[in-house]
């Protein structure tokens, strides 16, 4: 019988080239053995990487080569060469490598000739400056992946707590008007489905927030509880999904009450973004759920004002490319 064929490597795009993801690519590279790390293909800048790091490059134009390569260099496909870049200095010739390299790794994904995506952090604002009219990485590749943007689901995922904000960037005053019992019961399906799918979780256990204090306090504090997410809650219990609330947030994280679910579904950004980063600020992962391909990202931004000082650590996006290759050896 012959020898079982490897996985394609997992494709990770640089993000904005004058902030921390080509230190951190390179980091998470050095420390590939220590960490237990499948090969990884970084799309992106040369110049961008050697500005920050002096350790060996092979630069590729055919990612097949990559896993031969990664033993002894961060192997790396070239995009566009943006000129000189300069850490910490953000322009838009680094935000129009950003996107080549997201469109170039998202495209090696989609073909199978990578195994997942991991984006690395990018500058919204720098982006939008370019013409990029998305809200973020994730819809992007929800787009090119033929996917619905409402049916590209964020996931914020650490070793004791995954959290799924069911509204993203809008204003806190926008969140209820927004909240709807689709919404919810979409959301929590995907969700239930991906952590089967990706997670390897035969029964996942959903747990829903309520929006107001006290979940409402059985409507004194506000009726969304009992109009818009108890409705969905039951409709989920008829499908079969084991879920509970909606419950009080501010008595959701805590240990033992973490131990009771697989994934916190939570009603606005914040709400599910401070406890994960409270405990996992450098090891949370993003992950966006119900796409045909792996997609994570390391849950942190551009960080361009430690961006070249040696200061920024790798551990998230360490996380990250663990997380993707997981993910995708469950679905092979």
């Amino acid at each position: 019988m012959g020898q079982a064929a490897l996985p394609a490597p997992l494709a990770v795009s640089i993000g904005d080239p004058a902030g921390v993801g080509p230190e951190i690519i390179a980091s998470a590279w050095e420390q590939r053995h220590t960490a237990g790390l499948q090969p990884f293909l970084a799309i992106g800048d040369a110049r961008a990487i050697r500005a920050v790091w002096d350790g060996p490059i092979a630069t590729l134009s055919d990612p097949t080569h990559a896993a031969a390569a990664f033993a002894t260099a961060l192997p790396l496909i070239q995009v566009d060469d943006p000129g000189d870049i300069i850490p910490g200095q953000p322009n838009l010739a680094g935000a129009r490598c950003a996107l080549d390299s997201l469109e170039l790794a998202c495209g090696l994904a989609r073909q199978g000739m990578a195994s997942g995506l991991v984006t690395g952090p990018v500058a919204k604002s720098q982006l939008a400056a370019i013409g990029f009219a998305y809200p973020g990485q994730t819809e992007f590749v929800a787009e090119r992946c033929g996917v619905a943007a409402g049916n590209a689901v964020m996931m914020l995922a650490g070793p004791t707590l995954r959290t799924v904000p069911l509204t993203v960037h809008v204003p806190l005053a926008a969140v209820p008007r927004l909240l709807t019992i689709d919404l919810i019961v979409t959301r929590a399906r995907i969700t239930a489905r991906s952590l089967v799918r990706d997670f390897g979780l035969d029964a996942p256990r959903l747990a829903i927030a309520g929006l107001n204090p006290h979940a409402g306090e059985s409507g004194t504090i506000g009726r969304e509880e009992i109009e818009i997410i108890r409705p969905a809650i039951d409709q989920l219990r008829e499908d079969g999904i084991d879920v509970i609330g909606p419950l009080p947030a501010d008595t959701m994280f805590h240990p033992a009450a973490r131990a009771r679910y697989d994934a916190a579904l939570c009603m606005y950004h914040d709400q599910a973004l401070i406890p994960l980063k409270a405990l996992h600020f450098d090891d949370g992962v993003n992950i966006t759920l119900g796409l045909p391909i792996i997609r994570t990202s390391p849950d942190h931004g551009t960080a361009f004002d430690i961006a070249g000082k040696g200061a920024a650590s790798s551990s998230a996006m360490i996380a990250a490319i663990r997380m993707a290759a997981d993910c995708a050896a469950r679905r092979r």
